[in-house]
């Protein structure tokens, strides 16, 4: 399968983050793109580096508008697509949540964010209710989608589920980056991290991996931190964790990569974990911790 990964640094204009978006998905559709994903909260700034109420009023209905226009882009470029919206559910409750498209313009299927961190300038707890779908796959024309977003790329728990359930690939839309008072050999530790934890999912799970960042710098409209500089490094790992494309730490990039997916069956069956684990042995996996 061919897939296409669209790293962009995003401006205030969301209009005009829009239209480069669906610009970058014409153009990997023109390369045979077949899936295509996109990064978390493409059509604004990183607005939870700060704590502001009028930051809601970016909220979209799902469907509504938004879910219009990206579905339109799918069913134009006959694309499977995973886009990363702020859902507004009702008045006070809100989601970090993935929609994805059919290539035929049709809803395929939503995730709502899990995982939702509280650190400084991530505060995401203010603007998001945690998920309540769970880790279900989604399935469309190009195989079951195992969609997660971001800060649940660091919890082997959720790769897992979405794997036993028949994820045939995980997919993570994502906004990390650093911040400015780290150095730049805690920089780079932070990055490889990131990138380590989420090839050890694919390795665990023998499944096909896409994480696609954000990249640029954007400052905190608050004045508190130096802002985040976004630190790209979009990457599509094979099975085995291998890298099949890594992107620019610092450039904007829309990639083709193409993905064997049936060299799943050949690595489960030299590496059969789902076979060898210990079902038996992991009744407390669901406690907060263990003394």
């Amino acid at each position: 399968m061919k897939i296409g990964t669209i790293q962009l640094k995003i401006s205030e204009n969301i209009a005009d983050n829009r239209k480069r978006i669906a610009r970058e998905i014409a153009k990997v559709a023109e390369q045979g793109a077949k899936l295509v994903v996109l990064q978390e909260l493409h059509d604004t700034p990183y607005f939870c580096q700060t704590e502001d109420v009028k930051n809601f009023n970016l909220a979209v209905a799902i469907p509504g508008e938004v879910t219009d226009f990206y579905s339109s882009v799918a069913k134009e470029n006959g694309v499977v697509l995973v886009t990363s919206l702020f859902e507004r559910r009702a008045a006070g409750l809100y989601h970090n949540t993935a929609v994805v498209f059919e290539a035929d313009g049709s809803i395929a299927g939503k995730y709502r964010k899990m995982h939702i961190p509280d650190d400084p300038a991530y505060y995401e707890k203010f603007y998001f209710t945690p998920g309540d779908i769970g880790f279900e796959p989604i399935d469309t024309s190009v195989g079951r989608l195992g969609v997660m977003v971001c800060w649940d790329q660091w919890y082997p728990e959720g790769a897992r589920l979405m794997a036993m359930r028949g994820a045939e690939i995980l997919i993570y839309p994502t906004a990390i980056g650093y911040e400015s008072s780290d150095t730049q050999e805690e920089q780079e530790r932070q990055r490889e991290a990131w990138t380590t934890v989420q090839r050890g999912h694919a390795v665990a799970n023998g499944l096909p991996l896409v994480a696609v960042n954000r990249v640029g710098y954007e400052k905190d409209p608050s004045g508190q931190t130096g802002g985040i500089t976004f630190w790209g490094s979009s990457f599509i790992a094979g099975q085995q964790g291998e890298f099949l494309y890594r992107a620019s730490k610092t450039e904007e990039e829309s990639t083709v990569t193409e993905v064997d997916m049936q060299h799943t069956d050949d690595v489960r069956r030299i590496w059969p974990f789902f076979r060898d684990r210990r079902i038996d042995a992991y009744t407390e996996i669901d406690k907060r911790f263990l003394k």
